[in-house]
């Protein structure tokens, strides 16, 4: 059995050079090998490529190699978290690639594994897949996406034994695993390490023959940015908990179900275990419970999508970025909810981007708009300056097309039915005629 070198922080560190294409693990700071991204920060290597679902947070983790200059490209998922990113990016600053969540966990995967790349429908006739090769593949549009290779990746693992197997801690798998996988030169900052066979064979997550060095890093608090802890109770108001309340009682027991960032959140607060619902989220966990009472954060809980600490319920499970992506885009989730920023009349969805204003992210909506069974968009009938939501014709760049299943506003519940939207419902305190005002795409009235 081969023994991988342990080296130190700073050495590890000297080991990417001027122009080298990093790939980083983690989502949000949660599995963040965020020790090695600061000892990279303080050397001061730049023209880098940077590859990873985020750039972490202000001043921590990538969002320090970003303000030192030292990031010449960002190729991401989601910049949002990281208004640093979302200034520098847009201002031109730093150039940018953004890929759908799954898109990138599935081209890191497939760089591992020496594959060119692959098709997917995620993307499909929105800005994301215009310069795209686009084939037909059993009747439908499929998008390729090339497989991603790296010269350094820095990963965050738990624990790892001498030979380099590593195991990692509930939701910390994220893009940690592909990532590990899909770099000449892989480095891993872990938490502790232990002898070969301390870590019995079912428990390693990633092998040791992917890796070439480990470095021992404690974490703590200051490490976790906004998911070191969580507030034990918050304020919600009455419109928005009537939305997700009415949201509920779309979802049966048994069904495994994603809820976006939001007032989709604001379901989860409602479900116990009697209700026998399946909570997904992207960064890998089926089971998802509530949010901990105890206001601890990811040093002690996984984390959803939102790098909100949550509880576990019981048969819960862990797996990494690409698997739960898998599972999305394999039409193993039967409802997602997620909020928009427009429908229209075709059951567009548009729900990622205001030109100019700085939401600079896909995230993971892309995937479970084309994956899910059956999409549920929560969202405020109008604007903050009265212009509706729903329309004829979606003018923000799209989500995905003809995927929109039923509409919940604070106002009233549509759905679509043989290629039509018709009003189903209305939400307490409206009426009829308020939602003709405020609806601009025609709908049928079926109350």
């Amino acid at each position: 059995m081969k023994k991988v070198p342990i080296i130190d922080v700073h050495t590890a560190a000297g080991l990417v050079k001027e122009g080298d294409i990093l790939l980083q693990g983690g989502f949000g700071m949660t599995g963040n090998p965020v020790h090695l991204m600061h000892a990279l920060a303080e050397r001061g290597t730049g023209n880098l490529t940077f590859v990873g679902n985020n750039t972490g947070e202000s001043g921590l983790g990538g969002g320090r190699l970003l303000n030192n200059g030292q990031l010449k490209k960002l190729i991401c998922s989601f910049l949002t978290s990281n208004p640093d990113a979302v200034k520098a990016a847009q201002s031109g600053k730093v150039a940018y690639e953004l890929l759908p969540q799954g898109s990138l966990a599935e081209a890191l995967r497939a760089g591992g594994a020496g594959i060119g790349g692959f098709y997917t429908k995620t993307g499909i006739h929105t800005v994301i897949t215009k310069d795209s090769d686009i084939k037909i593949i059993d009747g439908e549009e499929y998008a390729f996406v090339k497989g991603i290779k790296g010269n350094v990746a820095f990963v965050r693992a738990w624990k790892a034994d001498t030979a380099g197997n590593l195991q990692y801690r509930m939701t910390e798998q994220n893009f940690n695993k592909a990532i590990a996988t899909a770099a000449d030169l892989v480095i891993v900052e872990v938490e502790e390490i232990v002898p070969i066979g301390q870590i019995v064979p079912e428990q390693v997550h990633t092998p040791g023959c992917y890796v070439d060095y480990l470095v021992q890093c404690h974490l703590t608090l200051d490490d976790l940015g906004s998911s070191a802890s969580v507030a034990s109770a918050k304020k919600v108001d009455d419109i928005r908990m009537n939305m997700a309340k009415r949201t509920l009682q779309e979802l049966r027991k048994g069904d495994v179900v994603n809820l976006g960032i939001g007032i989709p959140t604001l379901v989860a607060d409602l479900i116990n275990e009697d209700h026998g619902i399946i909570l997904h989220t992207e960064n890998g966990m089926l089971g998802v419970g509530p949010v901990p009472t105890d206001g601890g954060g990811a040093m002690d809980y996984p984390v959803n999508a939102g790098k909100i600490p949550v509880t576990a319920l019981k048969g819960a499970s862990y797996f990494d970025s690409a698997d739960s992506f898998a599972m999305i885009r394999g039409g193993h989730i039967d409802v997602a909810v997620m909020g928009g920023l427009e429908c229209d009349e075709q059951a567009d969805l548009a729900n990622w981007a205001i030109p100019g204003k700085p939401l600079l992210g896909v995230g993971g909506a892309m995937d479970l708009a084309i994956g899910a069974k059956r999409l549920i968009i929560t969202m405020t009938h109008i604007n903050p300056d009265g212009s509706p939501k729903i329309v004829p014709r979606c003018t923000l760049p799209l989500t995905a097309k003809g995927v929109v299943d039923m509409i919940i506003t604070d106002l009233a519940v549509f759905d679509y039915t043989s290629g039509k939207l018709r009003l189903i419902e209305l939400m307490p305190g409206s009426s009829l005629e308020e939602i003709k005002q405020k609806t601009t795409a025609h709908f049928e009235i079926a109350l």
